[in-house]
């Protein structure tokens, strides 16, 4: 390798080693209990371009994060914003995809944009309303559509294709830009 590599090896009960990088970059691989750490080494070689992108790709989020300054009250104003339109576009989207659903909950979670539970409550970011409305009326769509099929299978997402065609431009949208949206409050 031409420049070492950090990482974190975790040991568990597992049957096989696996890397993640995670949203900081950190390099994370997870291996059976007492497997060699020279195994543990020829496996980060094998799979140090696929580590690199990743990590390149984690610093390059990092960078183009949006530190968004707004004080508690502006914050507690979008939260009510976003309550009031996700609300409205889950009645008007549930009514199209003939769905039922139980409490909607908006919550600031860290690595989640919405959900769906089995007894039908789903819950969204409050982040989504700082967002294009494509990319909320898409989450709204994809939860909505767990209300049929709660996986990600290719059926899943022809229930949300139903009702969104154009679904994978907002959800590249998504995937590229959402962990840009970081609230900092000020006093």
């Amino acid at each position: 390798m031409d420049q070492a590599l950090d990482y974190r090896v975790i040991y568990s009960s597992r049957k096989t080693l696996a890397v993640t990088v995670t949203a900081d970059g950190q390099v994370i691989i997870r291996a059976p209990e007492r497997f060699p750490k020279s195994e543990i080494r020829r496996f980060i070689e094998d799979k140090q371009d696929w580590i690199r992108h990743h990590v390149k790709l984690s610093e390059e989020r990092k960078s183009n994060q949006k530190n968004i300054r707004m004080t508690a009250e502006e914050r507690e104003a979008y939260i009510q914003e976003a309550k009031t339109v996700i609300t409205r576009l889950c009645r008007i989207y549930a009514g199209q995809m003939g769905v039922a659903y139980g409490k909607i909950t908006i919550r600031e979670q860290k690595t989640r944009w919405g959900s769906a539970s089995s007894k039908g409550n789903l819950n969204f970011n409050w982040k989504l309303i700082l967002m294009p409305r494509k990319v909320l009326e898409y989450v709204v769509v994809h939860e909505l559509a767990h209300l049929k099929v709660m996986n990600h299978s290719p059926a899943f997402y022809q229930a949300v294709a139903q009702y969104m065609p154009d679904y994978e431009q907002p959800k590249t949208w998504l995937s590229k830009h959402g962990a840009e949206y970081k609230v900092q409050l000020i006093s």
